[in-house]
């Protein structure tokens, strides 16, 4: 068997430090947008020419935060509650032979800056650092079928969480809140998607869990089906 060596055009900046708090797909957290910075030798405006003709991309990535080693041939996708099995090629898991993943997000603007290429993106379900290994232009005529179906993934999930924040947490958000406007947006958007591992969704008692966006360490407690964002810590960039 033929093996290939693939290396990464870019990197993603994202406000995503870690992948418990990332989106499972684009679009459904909006105020998580994000950058792409071309790598060398693709580091140049030639590379991207007539991509502004375009407002939507496809990426191709590698789950950088999946060992390798780690993958099977099913999985427990979060959308049947964690407790049913599909065969890993009927989901979108990063635990895959190759981990490579497929997203499509908005392309806001193209700009250099100090000869870096710089990709602005809308939404995006993407860890900070991820590699990005090609890029590939968004044709409405041909990757958009409204009579498609979609098995058990066909409508957008519920938002599963109410969220409220402590007059503690109000405060960080309000001294923030001119360098991050949408930090506010954001927090809420993560958390009323709930995170969490099906098997914890459903445990009724008290639980309080952490999760990072940014430089920000957010710490926030769920009481049945509403969510409180107790506190906010600033920590380093």
């Amino acid at each position: 068997m033929m093996t290939y060596q693939i290396e990464p055009i870019g990197i993603i900046r994202s406000p995503y430090s870690e992948k418990f708090a990332v989106p499972r797909q684009p679009n459904l957290v909006s105020a998580g947008q994000g950058e792409l910075y071309l790598l060398t030798p693709y580091n140049d405006p030639i590379s991207v020419k007539g991509l502004e003709q375009f407002s939507h991309l496809w990426l191709l990535f590698l789950f950088h935060h999946i060992a390798p080693e780690k993958w099977g041939l099913t999985v427990r996708p979060p959308r049947l509650g964690g407790n049913k099995t599909m065969g890993v090629f009927a989901s979108r898991s990063p635990f895959r032979p190759n981990h490579i993943g497929l997203s499509a997000v908005e392309l806001k603007d193209i700009v250099v800056e100090n000869k870096q290429v710089i990709l602005k993106l809308g939404s995006l379900d993407l860890v900070d650092g991820t590699p990005i290994i090609d890029i590939k232009p968004y044709l409405p005529y041909c990757d958009s079928h409204s009579e498609a179906h979609a098995g058990y993934a066909q409508s957008i999930p519920e938002k599963k969480l109410a969220v409220a924040f402590s007059q503690k947490a109000q405060l960080v958000l309000e001294l923030q809140k001119q360098n991050y406007p949408q930090l506010t947006e954001l927090i809420t958007q993560v958390i009323s998607q709930d995170p969490r591992p099906a098997y914890k969704q459903k445990n009724p008692n008290e639980q309080t869990y952490g999760l990072t966006l940014y430089h920000f360490n957010i710490r926030w407690r769920i009481i049945t089906q509403y969510a409180l964002v107790e506190d906010i810590y600033v920590g380093s960039k």
